[in-house]
C-alpha cells in the first residue's frame, strides 16, 4: 500500500478515472507541498477540463476558479513555471468558449497575466493568438475584472512582440481606449495600472500608438474626473517626438493647454495651501506629486521637445491672461508657466523675450500676496540658471532688487526665505567681477546668519550662498575666508544627527572654495581635508555626505593632487563600495517573483552620479587611477538605469581615457598601446550614439568622443573603418536617425521647426567634422564631407531660428580653418568655395549679430583656406565688408571683420587695396590683438 496516502499520484490517477472533480484536483495542486504530486494533479486537471469541458456542472466550474485564484501565488512563486505553460495554455484554448461565464473568464486571464508577466518570451508562438483573443475580452465591457487582466497581460507582451503582431496590435488601440473608459468608472486603482500599457507601448512600439494619439489625448482630455492620470499620461506621451508632432499636426496643443491651465491655476481648497507654500513643508522634499506639479511638468515636457515658436504661439495667450488676474493663484500659474519654460527654450525667450519677461518676474517680487511672491522668486532663479550670460547683465537692476528683498524677510517664514536664497543664489553664482560692489553685504549678510541664526535651515542656505559668492568673486572672497573656513569646520566636526544637512552643505561649499578662493590659499588646508573628508564616510552612513566627500576629494585633486597619493586605495575602495551598494534599491515583486529591473531612490542616484564624476576627475588629476577599475566600473553601472549615472560616468571615463592617452603618448610607450586604448573607448562611443535611448547620454557621449577627437588627431582614424564609422554617426544625428531620436528622421522634414534640446544633439555631432577634417588629409576626408556639408547648409536658411543659422556658419567656418593646416586642404577649400560662398554671404548681411560674426569668420576662413583660389571672390568679399563696417556696431564683428581682411593679405596680398585697407583700420582703432592680426603685423 502507497505509504503517501491520498498525496500518491497513483491515487490520484485512480480518483481521476472514477470521477473525482476537477475542483478536487485543482485542490492538489494549490495545496500538497510535494512539487511532483502538484504537476501530477495539473495534468489530470488538464485532461480532465480538455475533453470534458461541458460536461463539468456549474458549481464546480466556480470553485475551480475560487480554487485557481488561490493557486496564482504559488505559480509566481515557483521558480520551474514552463511546467505549468501546457496548463495555461490549455485552459487559454477554453477561454474563448467561456467569456460568458464572467468568473471563469477572469480566473483564465489572470493566471495567464502572472504567467507571462513572470516570463513572456515561451509564448511568443502563441501571441497572435492571444492579441485575437485579447479582441474579443476588450469588447466585453460588463466584465471589467476580465479586461484589466487582459490589458495586464498584453502590457507585458508588448516588448517582445515583433513585425508580424503589429496589426493585430494596432487594431487593438481604439478597443483599448473604449474599455480604459469602462476599467475608470470600475476601479480607478485598476485603470490607473492598466494606463501602463501606453508606457510600455511608447517604450517598446511607439508607431503603434502614433497612428492614434490623437484618440488618446482627446481619452485623456475627456476623463477629468481621474486628473492625476491624466496629466500623467499626457506628460508621458509627449516624452517621445515623433508623438510631439503628431500631437502640432493634429491641433492637439491647445487642447491639451486648455486642460492643463486650470489644474495649474486652481485654488486650494479653503484652510489649505499649496504643498510647495507650506511654511511646515519638508522643504527638502522635491518630490511634490500634487496635480500642479504634474501641470507644470506636462509644460516643461512641452518646452524641452517642441519647436519654441509653435509653443509660445498657443501657451502665451493664456499666461498673459493669468498674469493679468485679480486671483493670486492664477498669477502664480502664469509666473510658473514662465519658470519652466526657460530650460526647454532658452534661446528663444534670450532673443526675443527676455526683457518683457524679466520685468513680469521683478514687478511679481513687490506683490501682495506671498503666494505670487514666491513663484516669481522661482521663476527668477529658473531664469538665473537657463539664460545665462543675458540675464546678468541686468545686474545692476536686480541685485539692489534681491538685496532689498533679502532685508525684509521675516526669518519666522524660513520657506519662502529658501525661495529667496533660491534665487539669489542663482543669479549672483554667474555675476563674475560685478559681484564685487555687492560682496561686503552679501559677506555680511551670510556671516551674520552663520554666527547668530538659531535655525540649522537658515545656516544651510546661508553656506550654500558662500559657495554661489565663490564661484561668482573667486580670489576676491580671500579676506572673508578665515571666518568661513572656521564655521565650516565647526559644522563638520559636530555629530549630531540634525546636523547632517548642513554638514552636507558644507563638504559641498568647502569643494568650491578648493577650486575658487586660489591654490596658494587652500593647498595648505588639502590634507586636512581630505583626512576629514575621510573620517565622516568612515563615521556616517549617509549618501549624500559620501557624495559630497568625493566630490571635495576631487576639488583637493585639483589644487594639490599630492595630498590624496597616499589616501588614493581608500578613496577609490568607498567609492567602489559606493558604486557596488544595493543601498536605496527597491526590486519590483509579482507574486513573490523579484524581477532584475529595479528603481533607486534620489540620493543614491546622487552618490553614484558624483562618485563616476570624481572619480573621472580625480583619474584626470592624478593620471594613474581611474583605468584600472574602467571594466569593475563598468559592470557595476550597467546594474544602474539611470541617464544621468550613464552620461556622467562616460564623461568620467572620457577624461580619464585623455589623460591615459597622455601618458602612452610618452616616448617610452609603444604607439600600439593607444590603438589598443582608443580600440576600446571610441567603439563604445559609437555604439551608444546609435543606440542609446536618452538625448542627455548621446550629448555626453559626443562631447566625449569630440574630447578625444581632439586629444588625438589622427592617430584615433588609423584603424580601418574608423574615419567611415564616425563620419555616418554624425550623419545619423544630422539625420534625426538614431534612437535616441525615434530613429524617424526625414530629409523632407529639414526644413521643420525642432525643440532646442534636439538642436543642441545635432550641435555636439556637428563639432565633430572640423575635428575630422583637422585629423586627416582633405582628399581622405571629402567624400565624407560632401555627405555631411548639405545637413549643415540647410540650417542656414532664413527659416531657421537664430540658433540654428548661427551654428550652420560657425561650424562651416571651423571647417574651413580646419583645411588650413591639413594636406591638399588648399584644393579641396577651392572646390567647396562656389557652395560655401553664398552661404556665408546671405550670413553677413543678416540680422542677427552672432550669425553675423560667424560668418565673417567663415569667410576670412575661406580666404585663408583657398588662397588665390578664390582671387576673383574678393572683390565682392570687400564690398561687402565695406558696408557691413559702415553700420556695424557689435565689437565682436568689427573685430572679427579685422581678421578675415588679415586673412585675405596674408594668404593672397595682391587682391587686397593695402592702402584702403590700411585706412579703415586706422579708423577702426586698430589694435593687435587676434592672432590674425598680430601674424598680418
Amino acid at each position: 500500500m502507497c505509504n503517501q496516502g491520498f498525496a500518491c499520484p497513483t491515487r490520484l490517477y485512480v480518483f481521476y478515472l472514477y470521477g473525482l472533480s476537477p475542483a478536487l484536483i485543482s485542490a492538489f495542486i494549490v495545496f500538497l507541498p510535494s512539487l511532483q504530486i502538484r504537476q501530477s494533479a495539473a495534468v489530470m486537471l488538464r485532461m480532465r477540463v480538455k475533453k470534458h469541458w461541458k460536461k463539468i456542472s456549474l458549481d464546480h466550474r466556480e470553485r475551480l476558479a475560487a480554487l485557481s485564484l488561490d493557486g496564482c501565488s504559488l505559480i509566481g512563486q515557483n521558480m520551474h513555471r514552463s511546467k505549468y505553460f501546457e496548463y495555461i495554455l490549455c485552459i487559454l484554448g477554453t477561454l474563448s468558449q467561456s467569456l460568458k461565464y464572467p468568473c471563469l473568464s477572469q480566473v483564465g486571464l489572470l493566471l495567464l497575466s502572472k504567467v507571462v508577466e513572470s516570463n513572456p518570451e515561451p509564448f511568443k508562438p502563441h501571441y497572435r493568438q492571444l492579441l485575437q483573443l485579447f479582441g474579443t475580452v476588450l469588447q466585453d465591457l460588463d466584465n471589467p475584472t476580465a479586461m484589466y487582466y487582459c490589458i495586464l497581460t498584453l502590457t507585458a507582451m508588448t516588448a517582445y512582440t515583433g513585425t508580424e503582431e503589429m496589426n493585430l496590435m494596432r487594431a487593438l488601440i481604439p478597443r483599448l481606449i473604449i474599455a480604459l473608459k469602462h476599467l475608470i468608472k470600475a476601479d480607478q486603482g485598476q485603470a490607473s495600472d492598466a494606463m501602463e500599457v501606453f508606457d510600455e507601448l511608447m517604450e517598446s512600439e511607439v508607431s503603434i500608438i502614433v497612428p492614434h494619439i490623437a484618440e488618446i489625448v482627446h481619452f485623456c482630455l475627456e476623463v477629468r474626473t481621474e486628473l492625476l492620470l491624466i496629466i500623467f499620461l499626457v506628460s508621458d506621451v509627449l516624452c517621445a517626438l515623433c508623438l510631439l508632432q503628431t500631437v502640432l499636426k493634429q491641433k492637439l496643443l491647445n487642447p491639451i493647454l486648455q486642460t492643463v491651465f486650470p489644474v495649474l491655476s486652481a485654488a486650494p481648497p479653503p484652510g489649505e495651501e499649496d504643498p510647495e507654500d507650506e511654511e511646515n513643508g519638508d522643504e527638502g522634499d522635491t518630490d511634490n506629486e500634487s496635480p500642479k506639479h504634474f501641470a507644470a511638468q506636462v509644460i516643461d515636457t512641452m518646452a524641452l521637445h517642441m519647436p519654441p515658436e509653435k509653443l509660445f504661439q498657443q501657451l502665451m495667450p493664456l499666461t498673459q491672461v493669468c498674469l493679468a488676474s485679480e486671483n493670486p493663484y492664477e498669477r502664480k500659474a502664469g509666473l510658473m508657466c514662465m519658470a519652466v519654460l526657460a530650460e526647454g527654450c532658452a534661446d528663444h525667450i534670450r532673443t526675443k523675450l527676455l526683457s518683457s519677461m524679466l520685468q513680469t518676474v521683478c514687478q511679481s517680487l513687490s506683490d501682495n500676496n506671498q503666494v505670487v511672491r514666491s513663484a516669481g522668486l522661482f521663476a527668477l532663479g529658473q531664469f538665473s540658471e537657463h539664460l545665462q550670460p543675458e540675464v546678468s547683465k541686468y545686474c545692476a537692476e536686480l541685485m539692489p532688487l534681491l538685496l532689498g528683498y533679502m532685508s525684509a524677510l521675516n526669518q519666522a517664514k524660513i520657506g519662502h526665505i529658501t525661495k529667496a536664497f533660491y534665487a539669489l543664489e542663482n543669479f549672483m553664482e554667474n555675476l563674475g567681477s560685478e559681484i564685487e560692489p555687492y560682496l561686503p553685504t552679501l559677506m555680511e549678510t551670510m556671516l551674520s546668519a552663520l554666527s547668530n541664526a538659531e535655525n540649522l535651515k537658515l545656516k544651510e542656505l546661508a553656506v550654500s550662498a558662500i559657495g554661489a559668492i565663490a564661484n561668482a568673486a573667486k580670489e576676491k572672497l580671500v579676506p572673508y575666508f578665515p571666518p568661513v573656513i572656521e564655521s565650516l569646520k565647526g559644522f563638520l566636526t559636530d555629530t549630531r544627527d540634525e546636523m547632517r544637512a548642513l554638514q552636507t552643505q558644507a563638504l559641498d561649499t568647502l569643494s568650491v572654495l578648493a577650486r575658487t578662493i586660489g591654490k596658494d590659499v587652500f593647498s595648505p588646508l588639502a590634507a586636512e581635508c581630505v583626512q576629514l573628508g575621510l573620517n565622516l564616510t568612515n563615521a556616517i552612513d549617509d549618501p549624500d555626505l559620501r557624495r559630497c566627500t568625493y566630490s571635495l576629494f576631487s576639488a583637493v585633486s585639483t589644487v594639490s593632487p599630492d595630498c590624496l597619493s597616499p589616501h588614493l586605495t581608500a578613496i577609490t575602495t568607498i567609492m567602489l563600495l559606493s558604486l557596488k551598494s544595493t543601498e536605496g534599491v527597491t526590486p519590483f515583486c509579482l507574486s513573490g517573483l523579484c524581477l532584475k529591473k529595479f528603481s533607486v531612490e534620489n540620493a543614491y542616484i546622487d552618490e553614484k552620479e558624483d562618485t563616476c564624476d570624481a572619480l573621472g576627475e580625480i583619474a584626470f588629476n592624478t593620471g594613474h587611477l581611474m583605468w584600472c577599475y574602467y571594466r569593475v566600473f563598468q559592470r557595476e553601472l550597467l546594474n544602474v538605469s539611470n541617464e544621468t549615472i550613464v552620461k556622467t560616468f562616460i564623461l568620467g571615463i572620457s577624461q580619464a581615457c585623455l589623460k591615459k592617452i597622455i601618458i602612452i603618448k610618452l616616448p617610452s610607450i609603444r604607439p600600439s598601446a593607444m590603438q589598443k586604448l582608443l580600440g576600446v573607448v571610441l567603439p563604445s562611443f559609437l555604439e551608444a550614439v546609435r543606440g542609446e535611448r536618452e538625448r542627455q547620454v548621446v550629448m555626453g557621449v559626443l562631447e566625449a568622443m569630440n574630447a578625444v577627437l581632439k586629444a588625438c588627431q589622427g592617430e584615433a582614424l588609423q584603424s580601418p573603418g574608423r574615419l567611415q564609422e564616425i563620419s555616418q554617426a554624425i550623419r545619423d544625428v544630422l539625420k534625426k536617425r538614431t534612437v535616441c531620436q525615434d530613429g524617424g528622421g526625414d530629409e523632407a522634414d529639414d526644413d521643420e521647426q525642432q525643440a532646442e534640446y534636439d538642436a543642441m544633439l545635432q550641435e555636439f555631432a556637428g563639432e565633430g567634422i572640423p575635428l575630422l577634417a583637422s585629423a586627416v588629409p582633405a582628399d581622405t576626408f571629402q567624400p565624407h564631407l560632401n555627405e555631411l556639408l548639405p545637413l549643415i547648409m540647410n540650417k542656414a536658411k532664413s527659416s531657421c531660428t537664430v540658433a540654428d543659422r548661427s551654428f550652420s556658419v560657425g561650424t562651416l567656418g571651423e571647417i574651413l580653418q580646419s583645411l588650413v593646416s591639413v594636406s591638399g586642404g588648399r584644393a579641396c577649400a577651392g572646390k567647396l568655395s562656389n557652395r560655401l560662398l553664398p552661404v556665408l554671404v546671405a550670413g553677413v548681411r543678416d540680422s542677427d549679430s552672432e550669425v553675423r560674426n560667424n560668418s565673417v569668420f567663415g569667410l576670412g576662413a575661406l580666404a585663408q583656406a583657398a588662397g588665390p583660389l578664390v582671387a576673383q571672390d574678393y572683390p565682392m568679399m570687400l564690398s561687402l565688408f565695406s558696408n557691413l563696417l559702415s553700420k556695424e556696431q557689435d565689437r565682436r564683428v568689427i573685430d572679427n571683420l579685422c581678421a578675415a581682411l588679415c586673412r585675405m593679405i596674408m594668404s593672397h596680398m595682391e587682391g587686397v587695396p593695402l592702402e584702403q585697407v590700411l585706412s579703415a583700420f586706422s579708423c577702426m582703432g586698430f589694435y593687435a590683438g587676434p592672432m590674425p592680426n598680430t601674424r598680418c603685423l
